[in-house]
């Protein structure tokens, strides 16, 4: 189910057997205590994946942010740039020089890290306290971003992410105006959000215009990137054809996130939790996560001092938990900013149990990413929502903690309870999720994944009219013979 939206009908041969090689050496490395990396190096042609120093492809990915920012589509976008670079390729950012979290410092408009090159335009940093703020936020990175991006010379590919909200048009654009092959990384779907939310209502002109625009930009790429099969779902019947969607999840990064004992945790000392149970929800706090299990099962508990709720990280509904907390004197419940990026594998580690949430409507809309991060980090998770969606699929296929119908409150306080008082339960699952990260949710198995899609987007983009045709792959445009598809 997972693999075969790696079959290209219009490319070369399928990659699942490596990939499948891959994943089992990962699995055998793992449950043999060695846990190290196993990182794929042959073209499923059996050729190198070292490229000649005289065909150097050129990419640019496009997304309002990128390194040092800790949103999601930030830290993955940096993960795949780096990894890309490192490979060989030029690769480019196209971003803007406000930070994710307002108010903090704007970075230079144009620098290289980590051999990859970072062009940042002006935006607001208002913040996402209102509609308002973020829509001013988008605007204006919009403006700059298009002008940038028609001013900068044709790359290879150009890759567009989904924030803000259809950004992608910046790829639509290039590939009309440039011939430049155009990948769709779907992390969400817009206006779908909103009008799932009921924050817009489907009858509104305006919305209506939105929704074709956005539907447009996905059946003219290239390739559509989605995190899963509900998604796939969604962007099938929005019109994309199935020989351009490819399904490559989110991930998290072993030498990032890894397993840290209990004993060993300076940062659960320091936070004073030792002899503490720990539920931990990590990362965003947003309008597609329902949090009201979680409080009605803190409330349940509140007399239990060996307990703890904790909140780490920002978002809309932060403020929801935080006056329940206040309000009704929830003292087994704390909140705690976001961490970086270089501490996740202690603070992920504090945590006994995993908190996860996402509401029904939202299913193939969102993908909740921080369950790879909770799996990588060997801890068991507890998630609240659809029983049919890509997180309860995951848990359930490899064991490694509870779902939970959503409103099923006395449910979470079930699961908890059983775990606090077997930790080696809670140990097992752990250890489960983290044999099944390391096969099919890190790094570097999904960056290569990624690689494979590049190459048969720039090889053999899709028949779709563009007024610029691609140049013929020829000359010093070519790429050298180990990157040629391999022949049917």
């Amino acid at each position: 189910m997972v693999n075969r939206r790696l079959w290209f009908r219009s490319g070369p041969k399928p990659v699942r057997p490596m990939l499948e090689q891959i994943r089992s050496a990962q699995l055998q490395a793992a449950s043999l205590g060695l846990d190290g990396e196993v990182e794929p190096r042959i073209h499923a042609s059996g050729r190198s994946d070292e490229r000649s120093a005289a065909a150097v492809w050129r990419l640019l990915f496009v997304n309002q942010y990128y390194w040092p920012d800790h949103a999601s589509t930030a830290q993955h976008l940096t993960d795949l740039a780096e990894s890309l670079a490192a490979r060989g390729f030029e690769c480019h950012v196209l971003c803007a020089q406000s930070r994710y979290g307002s108010g903090e410092l704007a970075r230079p408009a144009y620098e290289v890290h980590e051999g990859v090159h970072i062009h940042r335009v002006p935006a607001t940093s208002l913040g996402r306290r209102s509609t308002l703020t973020r829509m001013a936020d988008y605007l204006s990175f919009y403006a700059r971003a298009v002008l940038k991006a028609a001013w900068m010379p044709r790359f290879d590919a150009v890759v567009t992410l989904t924030t803000p909200p259809l950004i992608g048009l910046i790829g639509t654009l290039l590939r009309r105006l440039k011939g430049t092959p155009h990948v769709c990384w779907s992390m969400d779907l817009h206006p779908d959000a909103s009008l799932a939310l009921r924050r817009m209502s489907p009858r509104n002109p305006l919305v209506r215009g939105l929704t074709w625009l956005s539907n447009l930009v996905y059946r003219q790429a290239d390739r559509v990137v989605v995190l899963g099969s509900y998604m796939e779902d969604r962007l099938r019947v929005k019109g994309v054809r199935q020989d351009r969607l490819v399904t490559i999840p989110v991930w998290s990064r072993r030498d990032q996130v890894y397993p840290v004992e209990r004993e060993a945790n300076s940062l659960r000392r320091s936070l004073g939790l030792d002899g503490k149970f720990v539920a931990m929800y990590s990362g965003n706090l947003g309008l597609a996560h329902s949090f009201d299990e979680f409080l009605e099962a803190a409330r349940r508990l509140r007399d239990r001092d060996d307990l703890v709720f904790l909140f780490v990280g920002a978002g809309p509904r932060a403020v929801e938990v935080r006056s329940a907390r206040d309000r009704e004197g929830l003292t087994n419940v704390r909140l705690l900013d976001y961490v970086p990026r270089d501490e996740l594998h202690r603070s992920l580690s504090v945590a006994d149990v995993h908190l996860i949430s996402m509401r029904p409507e939202m299913t193939g809309i969102v993908v909740p990413g921080k369950l790879y991060g909770i799996m990588a980090a060997g801890r068991p998770a507890l998630f609240v929502g659809p029983a049919h969606c890509e997180s309860a699929d995951t848990i359930r296929r490899a064991g490694c903690g509870f779902t939970i119908a959503p409103g099923d409150g006395e449910g979470v306080v079930s699961a908890l309870t059983t775990l606090a008082a077997d930790l080696n339960l809670a140990h097992q699952m752990g250890q489960k999720g983290r044999l099944n990260f390391l096969a099919t949710h890190e790094r570097n198995l999904c960056c290569y994944q990624w690689l494979e899609v590049i190459r048969n987007t720039i090889v053999r983009p899709s028949a779709v009219a563009v007024s610029t045709p691609v140049p013929a792959l020829g000359g010093a445009m070519a790429p050298a013979g180990s990157l040629r598809p391999a022949a049917r």
